[in-house]
């Protein structure tokens, strides 16, 4: 058992980088608006669905069709976050609440009307990437790493770097730390809520749909995949603490090795109870995350 025990480290640390781009631009998304986006997994899905048919058409690796992908879902992003707003800041009813209803709602028709254009079946974007793999020894053990799984990697080390940059060596980057620390503050300190919470989601959105691009070369997507990766962006998120970004990709990597270990030693059927226990077990113990600096 323990011959596979490095190729589950390494599996442990790919899957946590795709959990990283799915659950980053959700958090920071929480912590600038204080919005619970139940629609998280069809931002994913979209944005898978657009790549497949970006690649069908062009006839383009999907990774260069990325920033066509981001940007226009940024644009999607900028055009959908008004109406939050203007539920988050209705007088009548929990704002929180209200953010929660609006997106299930959202989520909701976006998945009935992905359906009905995209059908019920399966899909898979083609990438050369998919095809290649690096192998290296551990004493006598052989481990792979899959070259698009490498590449997902990577992809989240790029995305983590770059808001990293964004909210610490920019004026944009200062009015979004604001606004999460202290809205009323930072409204009297001349920040727009409005517009810098419509980048941060613009960016939210575009993130997450690249990050469907990227999932659909490595998995299946299909017009009902979305509550699934809602459901991991949740786990993410909770476990590093709502509104704490710099505890995502700690978050990622513990569930990555989760998932790891549980397919390599034990079933797959057991993978989301495994999941749903070390969950469970972390708020047990800190119910403000890992780190215990959430909100």
């Amino acid at each position: 058992m323990l011959q596979l025990l490095p190729q589950a480290i390494v599996d442990g640390i790919l899957i946590g980088g795709i959990y990283i781009t799915v659950a980053i631009g959700f958090s920071l998304a929480y912590g600038v608006m204080h919005v619970i986006d139940f629609a998280v997994g069809e931002w994913i899905m979209l944005g898978a669905f657009m790549g497949f048919y970006l690649n069908r058409w062009l006839g383009l690796e999907p990774i260069l069709l990325f920033p066509v992908i981001f940007l226009s879902f940024f644009v999607v992003g900028l055009w959908i976050q008004p109406l939050i707003h203007r539920v988050l800041s209705g007088r009548r009813g929990n704002p929180v609440l209200m953010g929660l209803v609006f997106t299930f709602g959202l989520a909701l028709m976006i998945r009935g009307i992905a359906l009905t254009v995209f059908g019920f079946y399966s899909h898979s974007i083609p990438s050369s990437l998919a095809q290649g793999s690096l192998f290296f020894q551990v004493g006598p053990i052989f481990v792979t790493i899959p070259l698009i799984r490498l590449t997902g990697l990577g992809y989240a080390v790029l995305v983590t770097m770059g808001l990293y940059y964004i909210l610490h060596r920019t004026d944009f980057g200062l009015a979004v730390r604001a606004l999460a620390q202290h809205k009323e503050a930072a409204g009297l300190m001349g920040v727009n809520a409005r517009r810098t919470g419509g980048h941060v989601y613009g960016l939210y959105t575009g993130i997450s749909a690249t990050t469907g691009a990227l999932i659909g070369c490595i998995f299946s997507i299909s017009a009902q995949m979305g509550p699934d990766y809602t459901i991991f962006a949740f786990f993410v998120v909770v476990l590093a603490g709502m509104g704490y970004l710099p505890g995502v990709p700690w978050a990622a990597f513990l569930l990555g090795f989760v998932q790891s270990f549980f397919l390599i030693y034990l079933s797959p059927s057991y993978t989301m109870l495994a999941v749903f226990a070390a969950l469970y077990l972390i708020l047990l113990i800190s119910p403000k995350g890992i780190f215990g600096k959430g909100v």
